[in-house]
């Protein structure tokens, strides 16, 4: 009767949680699937099978990077999460389950990591050998194991010297010593502690969090407990009492809400949700020059930047488009903002240098495409040609990459598109190079370039403010109305006049209030370079 309960209560257990991690990701955060999507290009091939199965753990990484693919459609990737989460939770057990789904809080964890748990301990609970005669066995497994799922191998060996006893005594010391071959001989270009630990699943490889290490021994720590104790009665219930405790704790301390929220930020630039980000930015935005960068973007594309751009945070001169950063997020939403300006080039610098970024050597799905549609708009057809036969490759972005090859060398064609077309109206002329402190002047430029662009002369008049040059603000002003098609001077521009005619001495003012914040922040930064 009890094994009947425990049972039953287990497979509705599963149940639940399985609907409950699917309405998690899917409604919650699908913003966080869509970031781990677009750090990857998943390619059928069997290259990219070698490649990745040429380093200990490639395996169990091919494997997740082949389940983030389908992240494309958040339906299909919330749903085989919640498959793998029971699966894990099934195989471990639910508390080292809730640590993982704490884990997943960290964006730089990767998939792979999940996978080679889960393959470490099915590894053990499919293998029935017992020592003796038969551990000749284990001599040839483990290095399988090893090379299969990475160092979480260790994961294996410790339930196995549970199960053996001390006569396993050999079985560590045989994996510390494979470890060490391979880092001596095949895996030249790690650290130590990248071979030794499960760095690899973790995008900046040196930072990896302690969660990371923890969770294993707290899984191994869980079998344990779990086979000593299987037919006590307050295993399920004690098991459910500490995977809702450790799941409510790891949701509220894991998942950063700032971090979050600019994540969410860049996934609705990403799918041009424009009404979306200035309705969330109204109720909560993170004072970051990156979020100010996506709603003015935002406010750009519903032709309301004149009108409210001040009556959002604005973080300093640097809230229309971010300088050069190197790495995975921070200039997405300025690469955005400079390909729907036209300033191709620039944005075609900056999904580079953002692909360039990722530490592990992947490539980018999003940048890669982007990538190709900035070359076909330069008519640099071979080039994108190039990184078309890329996507091709893929499952999710296959489609798109064959009917853009078909424009390639078709001039008409490309004229003809609603935005390639466009963008080879409104982009420079000629090329050349700029220093980021005169980004005004190349707004003013693109402007004149093509008179018909309203964005870069909202832009142009926007950087002069963020900038405080009121002059230059007052000598463009009648530019600004004849070409900006409103029929009455923005809002936005006219609370700038009257500060400037008043000396910010205009109560309520939201330009007033952005010039004494900035000057107070100089001010600031003035006393600190004194003090230093």
């Amino acid at each position: 009767m009890n094994k009947t309960i425990t049972k039953y209560g287990t497979i509705a257990l599963s149940v639940l949680i399985s609907i409950g991690v699917f309405l998690f990701w899917y409604i919650a955060y699908p913003h966080a699937m869509s970031y781990q999507e677009q750090y990857q290009l998943f390619l059928w091939t069997s290259d990219y099978f070698v490649d990745r199965l040429s380093v200990p753990g490639g395996f169990a990484s091919w494997i997740g990077e082949f389940i983030v693919q389908f992240y494309y459609i958040e339906w299909l990737g919330a749903l085989l999460l919640s498959l793998l989460f029971v699966a894990l939770g099934c195989t471990t057990g639910w508390i080292p389950a809730a640590l993982v789904l704490w884990l997943l809080g960290d964006p730089s964890v990767k998939l792979g990591y999940v996978v080679a748990l889960i393959l470490a301990v099915d590894a053990h609970r499919l293998n029935s050998v017992k020592w003796g005669k038969q551990a000749w066995c284990e001599a040839a497994l483990i290095p399988i194991i090893y090379w299969l799922t990475g160092p979480l191998a260790w994961v294996y060996v410790l339930l196995r010297m549970h199960r053996y006893g001390w006569k396993s005594w050999p079985m560590p010391l045989y994996l510390l010593a494979l470890q060490l071959l391979a880092y001596r001989f095949c895996l030249t270009q790690w650290t130590l502690e990248m071979t030794m630990m499960p760095a690899q699943y973790y995008r900046t490889p040196m930072m990896m969090p302690t969660l990371m290490w923890l969770t294993p021994l707290v899984t191994v720590f869980t079998m344990v407990v779990q086979r000593r104790c299987l037919s006590a009665k307050w295993l399920l219930p004690v098991q459910a009492a500490v995977f809702i405790a450790l799941c409510f704790l790891g949701i509220s301390k894991g998942y950063d809400k700032e971090m979050y929220e600019l994540i969410r930020q860049d996934y609705l630039v990403r799918h041009e949700r424009w009404d979306e980000i200035v309705t969330r930015a109204k109720e909560y935005q993170v004072k970051t020059a990156f979020s100010s960068v996506c709603v003015n973007l935002a406010l750009s594309q519903k032709h309301q930047l004149a009108d409210r751009m001040f009556d959002f945070y604005q973080s300093d001169e640097n809230a229309l488009i971010m300088p050069r950063i190197r790495d995975l997020t921070s200039m997405l939403p300025s690469a955005e903002t400079f390909w729907r300006l036209g300033m191709v080039n620039s944005a075609l610098r900056y999904f580079f240098d953002t692909q360039e970024s990722i530490l592990d050597g992947s490539m980018s799905g999003r940048c890669t495409k982007r990538i190709a549609e900035c070359m076909i708009v330069n008519g640099h057809y071979k080039t994108a040609k190039k990184h078309l036969d890329l996507l091709k490759k893929s499952m999710f972005y296959r489609e798109w990459a064959v009917n853009a090859e078909a424009l390639l060398g078709d001039e008409a064609a490309i004229d003809a598109h609603p935005v390639y077309g466009k963008l080879r109206q409104l982009r420079y002329k000629n090329d050349f190079l700029y220093s980021h402190l005169e980004l005004y002047k190349m707004f003013g430029l693109l402007f004149m370039n093509n008179t018909q662009n309203t964005m870069a002369l909202e832009y142009f008049m926007g950087q002069m403010l963020l900038e405080g040059q009121m002059q230059g603000f007052q000598q463009y002003m009648p530019m600004a109305e004849k070409y900006s098609g409103y029929r009455e001077m923005p809002i936005g521009y006219q609370d700038a006049m009257m500060c400037i005619q008043k000396q910010g001495n205009v109560p309520g003012s939201p330009y007033a209030a952005y010039v004494k914040r900035m000057m107070a922040q100089k001010t600031k930064n003035e006393d600190n370079d004194e003090a230093h």
